[in-house]
């Protein structure tokens, strides 16, 4: 076993590593960058050093710097964790080099997985239906022929990358040439590499993907299938394991194409293979990411495996902790990543200080997280936050408890995606587990937020000790005798000369989940009717109704 790991890396994952090496028994070096000087990450981490500035290219993408601290800490492996260099063949080249231990896959197999047409012709060639497209690079003369014979709609792709970057879907040919310009222009500015090719697009799929583990011994295990179709510009926002409406016959079918492809390039480390599916069930391989996922949670709290652990083992030279025939399905887990974003105003980051960060908890919740109350989040780096897991025995206890969880969840001083995903959550789509790719474009932008103000502006009123009927502020007009003028400027409400940050969610049945001065309050309308509100306010010191009242035309 390894006596000291770098983790090459930060944030929630940087988090997740340093504490299943230390349930292992092993020493962690954290590295950061500058504004990650005191991160969580490195406050955990037994020893940490700097690796540069704020430029992810001059800090957690420099090779030479990473392995010039591992060599003077004396480090004997590198976990990259996910993102950053966890699939670049070079770095894992340069650690073989040096007798450092890359915890992931071989160099080889990095370079023939991460290059998207190889990988498909390799599947092809070990029996595998891959998505109809082009098995070569584009050539321009080429790309008109090229989709007129798989036929429009097609999607172009980046050979050497992901993430969706390097992606266009064109629905006319006439698109097409702009299309695999800007495709190739964000290629190579992403990952210095910019060839494309064309696939069909299927449209509106599941995203399926399996998780698999491998050693060097021969062993292989699948550890079943997860569902990550809930996505924003191909990037995943919500993952279930299992799959929704999964036969056991198509489980196994899933699960023995992933190992195939594992023993088709001696793959060896922890791994996901994701596949497309259609509305008959057929599914198609799209790509094997060869790291870790963010989304390994979901799968952990079904099987019990710990994913991260027995990926280090398995970089050691152990063989798999546990038999592949006795896994089984242990009920349902879902997670949602929180982002410190503004999902009101289309996702647009949203950096700042966090005044309060107060995760949930109780039964059948798992908080995975890489920052603290009072931490910055900075806008150099990806902005998640959080990943929320919730377990139940049957997926509608997952759910519930899952937007318990999320109403509890207190996050002040920053935006983030928490009223995005008590929508998805209270989606009929979503709750009957019917859903695809397609499901966010479907759902649209968040309503608009004057209701969710006057309801905060209310609870403000009554955070802040005032009693009595209270006025949503025209401009221009004062209040009436007896009542407190409230004021709203933006996600900041004014109440009787003072100011209030605050923000809410809408849950099922008309109900609210209200931030405010760092405290979490449920709401419920009693009564609604035109300019009036009756609304119950309840905390853990009991409830209170009072009434809102908004002036026409405010």
């Amino acid at each position: 076993m390894f006596r000291k790991v770098l983790v090459a890396n930060r944030g929630e994952i940087a988090v997740r590593v340093i504490r299943a090496c230390r349930d292992l028994g092993i020493e962690t070096v954290a590295v950061y960058s500058e504004p990650d000087r005191g991160a969580l990450h490195v406050r955990l981490a037994d020893e940490a050093h700097c690796c540069g500035p704020a430029r992810a290219k001059d800090s957690y993408l420099a090779i030479d710097a990473l392995l010039e601290i591992a060599d003077r800490s004396g480090s004997d492996a590198i976990h990259p964790g996910y993102g950053f260099l966890s699939e670049n063949a070079d770095f894992a080249d340069a650690c073989e080099q040096r007798e450092i231990c890359f915890i992931g896959p071989s160099s080889q197999v990095l370079r023939t997985m991460g290059d998207k047409l190889t990988s498909r012709r390799i599947m092809r060639e070990a029996g595998l239906a891959v998505v109809p497209g082009s098995l070569d690079a584009l050539a321009d003369p080429d790309a008109a022929a090229c989709a007129k014979e798989i036929g429009l709609p097609v999607m172009v792709k980046a050979s050497g990358g992901g993430g969706g970057r390097g992606m266009r879907v064109v629905t006319a040919a006439e698109d097409l040439a702009p299309a695999i310009e800007r495709a190739r222009a964000e290629a190579e500015a992403a990952f210095g590499n910019g060839a494309v090719y064309l696939e069909k697009l299927i449209e509106s799929p599941r995203h399926i993907e399996v998780q698999v583990l491998a050693d060097r011994h021969g062993n292989a295990a699948h550890l079943f299938e997860r569902e990550c179709s809930i996505q924003r510009r191909h990037q995943k926002l919500v993952e279930e394991a299992p799959a929704s409406g999964i036969s056991p016959e198509l489980r196994s079918a899933l699960g023995q194409a992933a190992l195939t492809i594992v023993r088709a390039v001696g793959y060896v480390g922890a791994g996901t293979v994701e596949f497309l599916m259609d509305a008959d069930d057929a599914f198609y391989f799209l790509e094997m990411n060869t790291r870790l996922q963010v989304e390994h949670p979901v799968t952990e709290e079904v099987t019990r495996v710990d994913i991260v652990k027995e990926m280090i083992q398995l970089a050691a030279g152990e063989r798999l902790s546990f038999d592949p025939e006795a896994l089984a399905i242990d009920g349902h887990a879902i997670e949602v990543r929180i982002y410190a974003e503004d999902p009101d105003r289309n996702f647009l980051p949203s950096p700042g200080k966090l005044t309060v960060f107060r995760a949930p908890d109780g039964p059948g919740i798992r908080v995975d997280a890489g920052v603290q109350a009072g931490d910055t989040v900075t806008p150099h780096y990806d902005a998640l936050l959080a990943k929320l897991v919730a377990w139940g025995p049957t997926r509608s206890m997952a759910i519930a408890r899952l937007d318990r969880a999320l109403a509890e969840f207190a996050v002040g001083g920053i935006k983030t995606s928490i009223p995005f995903h008590r929508r998805v959550l209270a989606h009929r789509d979503f709750l009957a587990g019917r859903y695809d790719t397609g499901f966010v474009d479907r759902l649209g932008p968040s309503k608009p937020a004057g209701d969710r103000l006057r309801l905060a502006a209310a609870l403000v009123a009554i955070a802040f000790g005032q009693d009595g009927r209270l006025v949503l502020e025209q401009k221009g007009k004062g209040s009436r005798e007896g009542e407190i003028p409230v004021a709203l400027q933006g996600s900041r409400v004014e109440v009787a000369g003072k100011s209030f940050e605050v923000d809410a969610a809408e849950a099922p049945g008309g109900s609210w989940s209200l931030l405010v001065a760092g405290r979490v309050h449920d709401a419920l309308i009693v009564q609604r009717r035109p300019g009036r509100f009756e609304v119950r306010i309840s905390d853990h010191e009991g409830s209170q109704d009072f009434l809102l009242q908004a002036i026409e035309g405010a």
